[in-house]
């Protein structure tokens, strides 16, 4: 296809030309309209996305509060059996929330964990266990990420769009090409001979 279209020229579609059609003039325009809605539609919705996670973890964040519980029966595993991987097990722990209500609940622990044992845990505002929230700079990070994947899954759509209308544009100004060499062609043979 590169063959029939030349060199590329900078903006060529807008240049006065005795050889430029309608057809070029279109397409110029919905390639410039593409490209805006493209880069346009990836920023807004990466940054309205990436704004509503990093506002989303801000308030797991104010919500969650570090508390101190107490490991109710002996965990499973070997005292100090730790691993370099970190290992640890399931175990029932309790700890009282805000409200003065004694609460239980299932966390990891060290393996070996004795009864009575401190294990740091997170509950939100009705004392129910929470994970641990995002840092700032890790709430950062994730928001970014996610943005950055919301902005790319937004601007596909338009350039895909865009895409497809200049391949039929393509198309259809091949097609008239064909259909005007048709009615000329047989017509050219007999002028120069």
């Amino acid at each position: 296809m590169e063959v029939f279209r030349g060199p590329r020229r900078w903006l060529w579609r807008w240049r006065r030309s005795p050889l430029r059609r309608r057809a070029d003039v279109v397409e110029g325009w919905v390639l410039l309209g593409a490209w805006l809605l493209t880069l346009s539609a990836g920023t807004v919705a990466g940054l309205v996305t990436a704004r509503a996670v990093e506002h989303s973890l801000a308030r797991e964040r104010a919500a969650a509060r570090p508390m101190v519980a107490y490991v109710v029966a002996h965990a499973p595993g070997r005292s100090g059996a730790r691993s370099s991987s970190g290992e640890q097990v399931w175990a029932e722990v309790r700890w009282t929330a805000a409200d003065g209500s004694p609460r239980t609940g299932q966390v990891r622990v060290t393996p070996g964990a004795a009864p009575g044992a401190p294990v740091a845990i997170w509950t939100d505002d009705r004392g129910r266990l929470a994970n641990r929230p995002a840092t700032p700079t890790e709430a950062a990070v994730r928001a970014a990420f996610i943005g950055t994947l919301a902005g790319a899954a937004a601007a596909a759509v338009p350039f895909a769009a865009s895409r497809l209308l200049l391949t039929r544009l393509e198309r259809h100004r091949l097609s008239r090409w064909d259909a005007e060499w048709s009615r000329l062609g047989p017509q050219w043979g007999r002028m120069t001979g």
